[in-house]
């Protein structure tokens, strides 16, 4: 007997059953130690914004003692604040035609429930994305405090922990690394290849090095793009022994002092206002500080729905699953400063005007580096 088209269609169809396509296995910035869980986020309010309370560093009086004099000390002030935070809520349905696994033995909402936490993680992940993003560039175009950027991080004096001064690092600027770049010729990559041996990650050293001072961490994590992963292989910078972060194995670099993740994504800081960066300056790597964002979930009515419509497809009837889940993310050290109406999109978690500095800079965590 002949076959026909159709049957080929189905014997298609069939088989797609049982080779459900393979994730990859990228690691998602939610699953690493860049997020912590923060206790003093309660997402039970009645709102789309919460608070959470925490402490200031101490700025201590510490006083001689004297013998012959009997004056006071200086009693030293315990200072708190608190910072807002904006609720995220997601949902994620679909259709199962019932009549339709009659011709192609497949289950579609088996395929979908499998698939279930694999859409989640990778939505968390983009959330994070566009909340470093956000932070860049509220640092680029807004500064701290409401001030300018001003080039941000160009020095290692103290003078740039003013309140005019953006945490973030233009490597192209004139300050850190020599006179400004004009052009293609002179422009800054994040590792210089021209170099010898570890001076290749001189810019990024010094970068760490002006932001963080002395409170500088034991390791950090690198999250940047394959093509800047591809120039430390080519620089034969990466680490022969992994680091293991939870249920997840980390390259490295400078003996396990960065921890690398590299994301698809576009790393360009696209809006920044004219003349906060410099021209050659199109890339973005981020370096962070573990725990440097805080997550946390958020209960829901109803997390997972089932409809059916005996009626639809003539009879056939259809059968609809949703799926629903929240949380928040919100980089510690800033005020959410967004839309306080609505649950936050990955466009609001992006924009500058979302947030606001709530610290100085020696006390964030997330570093910006652009870079050509």
């Amino acid at each position: 007997m002949a076959i026909t088209n159709t049957d080929f269609q189905n014997i298609a169809l069939a088989i797609s059953a049982y080779s459900d396509e393979a994730y990859t296995s990228a690691k998602k910035l939610n699953g690493t130690g860049i997020v912590s869980a923060d206790q003093r986020i309660d997402l039970s309010g009645e709102s789309f914004i919460g608070q959470f309370r925490w402490y200031k560093p101490l700025s201590a009086n510490v006083n001689v003692a004297s013998l012959s004099s009997a004056t006071d000390g200086t009693y030293t002030s315990i200072n708190t604040d608190v910072a807002d935070f904006v609720k995220t809520l997601r949902t994620f349905g679909a259709e199962q035609v019932n009549m339709q696994e009659t011709i192609s033995k497949q289950d579609g909402l088996a395929k979908i429930a499998r698939d279930f936490a694999e859409v989640r993680a990778q939505d968390e992940h983009d959330a994070l994305l566009a909340v470093l993003k956000g932070v860049a560039l509220n640092e680029v175009t807004l500064g701290d405090l409401g001030g300018s950027g001003n080039g941000g991080v160009i020095e290692f004096d103290t003078d740039v922990d003013a309140a005019a001064t953006g945490m973030f690092v233009d490597i192209n600027a004139a300050g850190l690394h020599g006179a400004a770049a004009t052009g293609a010729s002179d422009a800054r990559k994040l590792f210089d290849s021209s170099a010898a041996g570890a001076a290749r990650g001189e810019r990024l050293f010094r970068s760490i090095g002006a932001a963080f001072k002395d409170y500088e961490p034991d390791f950090m994590y690198l999250v940047t793009s394959p093509e800047v992963m591809a120039e430390m292989r080519a620089a034969n910078l990466i680490d022969e022994t992994l680091v293991t972060d939870g249920n997840l194995e980390f390259n490295t670099i400078f003996a396990g002092k960065f921890r690398l993740i590299m994301t698809r994504a576009n790393q360009m800081i696209s809006g920044a206002a004219a003349g906060d960066l410099n021209a050659q300056s199109a890339k973005c790597s981020f370096v962070i500080k573990p725990g440097s964002v805080a997550a946390a979930s958020m209960p829901v009515p109803m997390p997972v729905e089932v409809d059916r419509n005996a009626a639809s497809y003539t009879g056939g009837g259809s059968t609809n699953v949703w799926y629903r889940w929240g949380y928040a993310m919100h980089p510690m050290g800033y005020d959410w400063a967004g839309a306080t109406n609505a649950f936050a999109t990955n466009t609001t978690l992006g924009a500058a005007a979302s947030y606001a500095r709530k610290m100085d800079a020696l006390n964030l965590g997330i570093l910006p580096i652009f870079h050509a």
